[in-house]
């Protein structure tokens, strides 16, 4: 099972590497949210995929008896889910606001710091 999940994560990185090195935003967006999921899915997978029991010590004993599950990599995943939304959120509003502004979603005619029509800065002193 966890050699399926492996599979799939690296389809996941390599899809979302596709999608970041273009150049419109929509594609980078949606490559950072596969992103995201994907390293969700890693750490996942790092806490193992075996069911167990939930980690639930009952009141007589001071130690589990058995295997328990780990709440660490869940405690993580769902702490990066509400972080990669937040970062997704925010990177939506400012391209959108990019694209009212400048009217284009291309990254390479976004270039307002280096404006067409004028003369290029000294190249040396």
């Amino acid at each position: 099972m966890e050699a399926a999940f492996a599979i799939i994560i690296g389809m996941f990185f390599t899809v979302a590497v596709y999608l970041l090195m273009s150049r419109q935003l929509v594609r980078v967006l949606l490559g950072i949210a596969i992103f995201g999921n994907a390293v969700n899915l890693l750490i996942f997978t790092s806490g193992r995929l075996l069911r167990e029991v939930p980690p639930v010590i009952p009141e007589a004993l001071q130690v589990p008896e058995g295997t328990i599950a780990n709440p660490l990599p869940q405690a993580l995943i769902l702490t990066a889910i509400v972080i990669s939304f937040s970062f997704f959120a925010f990177l939506l509003v400012l391209s959108f606001r990019a694209y009212q502004e400048l009217g284009t979603d291309d990254a390479v005619e976004m270039r307002v710091a280096e404006p067409t029509g004028e003369t290029a800065p000294p190249q040396g002193y």
